[in-house]
Formats: structure tokens, sequence, C-alpha cells
């Protein structure tokens, strides 16, 4: 894929907070991707007052592009109200992780960063697949 624009990256994901739910934390979250078919999809946070099930911004993005067709991740951005950047935490990186196109960049607040360098060793499907391979009793050898 080409030249990423970071700039056009940014701006879908600080005009995605202006569709942010958050009537709790009033802290709104917008986030961009490029898509590896060259979509940009955006998500926003969307809160909940039963705190754990509130949305966040990735989240909201990753259904958009299932929704939207699939594909895999290219390049990501994800912005405060002010358009300020934000690193997603842990659990949104075994998020981004998951959907991933190899080599997928992160505009983060130290730099861009591949999602290698934001999450070292990820879990993630591979894993489960090494494991299944190796205990035929869980249904590993026998799929398809």
């Amino acid at each position: 894929m080409g030249t990423i624009d970071w700039q056009a990256l940014h701006d879908a994901a600080h005009g995605a907070t202006r569709h942010a739910y958050v009537p709790y934390s009033r802290f709104p979250v917008g986030a961009a991707a490029l898509v590896d078919d060259g979509r940009v999809v955006t998500g926003a946070n969307i809160e909940n007052a039963a705190y754990g099930v509130t949305l966040c911004a990735e989240c909201s993005l990753v259904s958009a592009m299932v929704m939207g067709g699939g594909g895999r991740l290219v390049a990501f951005a994800c912005v405060n109200g002010d358009g300020e950047r934000l690193m997603p935490c842990g659990r949104c990186r075994q998020l981004l992780s998951e959907h991933a196109a190899p080599g997928m960049l992160l505009d983060t607040v130290s730099g861009i960063r591949t999602m290698a360098e934001v999450l070292p060793d990820a879990f993630g499907p591979g894993a489960l697949d090494a494991y299944a391979a190796g205990h035929p009793e869980t249904g590993g050898a026998d799929r398809g």
C-alpha cells in the first residue's frame, strides 16, 4: 500500500470524536484506520452506565471494518476530542493485533510504530492453532 496520509487519518479520527457517546467520562475518543483495500474506517467510544460494557473507539472501528466487508488494518491513529494523539490501551492493542495486516503501523505518542513494537509477542489465532495441532483431542487434527 503506498504512502500513508497520516494527516487524513488524524482528521478522520478527530471527526469521529463528534460521534462519541461520553456522558460519564466526558472524554471523547476517535479512531481511524486504513484498511488493506483502501477504505478508511472510523470509530468512537460509546460509554455505558455499566462501565465494564463501554465500547472503546478501537472496538467500534474494528466492528465497522468487519461489518463493512472485512479486511486487514494497515495504518491506525487515535485521538482525543482536542485531536491529540492517544496510545491504545493493552486491550485495544490486542484487538487491533487480531485484525492487523503484516507490518501494520500505528501513529503513537512516541512516533510511528509497528504493531509488533506496541504489542510484542502477541497472543493470537496462531497460538490457538499451534496448541490445537499438538492436542488432537481438542479437535485440532480434524479441522479442515
